[in-house]
């Protein structure tokens, strides 16, 4: 039988950390690192304040391409616009050997609700 999205989504948030709107922003002033994985014309529509750009469908590619996420150790929040690209991000970055990511709660729209986006 084959499976659907939320499926993938589900099996992902069940192997993945997450964190809430709250404690990704006590994490950011801690020094992790935000990084979006929307689409490039959902980010430049607004996004978090220093969020680092990669669409969900090029992250394996193009993550080594930034000098940031070079130490696999490195804190990452990922966020997406609801919370379901997030997760599948966070576990592909989990399978790439990254060890302090973690999927934001609610994504981008969440966020939102009690922060102003930033376009820079």
């Amino acid at each position: 039988m084959a499976v659907t999205a939320m499926d993938l989504v589900q099996n992902a948030k069940a192997v993945i950390s997450e964190v809430t709107v709250e404690q990704a922003e006590e994490m950011f002033l801690n020094g992790s690192l935000a990084l979006d994985v929307r689409e490039l014309v959902e980010y430049d529509a607004g996004h978090i304040p220093h969020a680092k750009h990669i669409s969900r469908g090029m992250l394996e590619f193009k993550i080594v391409g930034y000098p940031e996420f070079d130490d696999l150790s490195q804190s990452i929040v990922v966020y997406c616009k609801t919370g379901g690209r997030s997760a599948l991000a966070t576990e592909t970055l989990m399978k790439l050997g990254f060890s302090n990511v973690n999927s934001m709660l609610g994504g981008f729209d969440t966020w939102c609700e009690t922060h102003a986006p930033s376009e820079t």
